[in-house]
């Protein structure tokens, strides 16, 4: 007779082959903590003069997170540039958010002719030419961006640059007007990509401004009725100023936002497009979605 006192009855398996036993009972929660990268969309360049548009906020971080718990992602637009004469500032972009953990804000327009001052945001837009004096960039959101860069009216009309995740926008000189402030790398996508620089001011002596370096958009050339270059996509970018001669050209709309999620190991959750950059899987939203960390159970009884 055969001896039977070692032999298990099996009613569950894992994934990998292995069998419990009968009567044994293991839960195995796979996702508590993630990374993330939250950048807002960035705000639209000024028109006729125009102050480049400020960088969308940027944030990053760890957090803990709920399982089955549906995580909201939002993912702001970038601000539509001002144009001439209408609605010569340019508009804010939208706020982009991970639900509860992180909400960042859209950058600042840039100002426009008549309507001078930058506006705030994550980062500041810059300010446009204003006779008979200066007039200042638009606030930044501490901890997620940079005030934009001033103006300049002596006897040059020049305007500031957008401000960036990274560094403050240029101020305008009799030069030229000022470049948009520098964005801030990440490497949560598995290499390094620069986000939130913010947009050039627009030409109208001197030279234009150049965007900083993670999608800010370049100010308007000299060229009858010039706009300035938009954000780049899912940068949170500002957009470039227009140009302010007697051709007066429209400002730059600013770059979309995007939200990355990434965690240590395989993957773990939904939502999203996943990638996987050893030993991370890595989430990335340039829309709208939901986020949702699975736990994974096996029990037998």
């Amino acid at each position: 007779m055969a001896d039977t006192s070692k032999q298990f009855s099996l009613q569950n398996f894992r994934p990998d082959g292995f069998s419990y036993p009968t009567g044994l009972n293991v839960v195995t929660v796979a996702l508590t903590s993630i990374e993330y990268l939250v950048v807002a969309g960035g705000g639209g360049g000024g028109a006729g003069r125009g102050g480049g548009g400020g960088a969308g906020g940027y944030l990053t971080g760890t957090s803990p997170i709920s399982v089955t718990t549906n995580y909201t992602v939002t993912v702001g637009g970038g601000g539509a540039g001002g144009t001439f004469p209408a609605s010569v500032v340019g508009v804010n972009g939208s706020n982009s958010s991970f639900t509860g953990i992180a909400t960042a804000i859209g950058g600042g327009g840039g100002g426009g002719e008549g309507t001078t001052t930058g506006l705030s945001g994550g980062s500041g837009g810059g300010a446009a030419s204003n006779n008979p004096g200066n007039a200042a960039g638009g606030a930044g959101t501490p901890g997620q961006g940079n005030t934009g860069g001033s103006s300049n009216a002596v006897g040059e009309f020049t305007s500031g640059g957008g401000g960036g995740a990274g560094a403050v926008g240029g101020n305008a000189s009799p030069g030229g007007s000022g470049n948009g402030g520098n964005g801030t790398a990440s490497s949560i996508s598995g290499s390094s990509v620069t986000y939130a620089g913010g947009g050039g001011g627009g030409f109208n002596f001197g030279t234009a401004g150049t965007g900083g370096t993670g999608g800010g958009g370049n100010g308007a050339p000299n060229s009858p009725n010039a706009a300035g270059s938009p954000g780049t996509t899912n940068t949170g970018g500002g957009g470039g100023g227009g140009i302010g001669t007697a051709n007066r050209g429209n400002g730059g709309a600013g770059g979309s936002g995007i939200v990355i999620i990434r965690y240590s190991g395989s993957q773990g959750a939904t939502g999203g497009t996943v990638t996987t950059s050893s030993p991370f899987t890595i989430h990335t939203f340039t829309g709208p979605g939901t986020f949702r960390a699975n736990d994974t159970s096996y029990s037998i009884n």
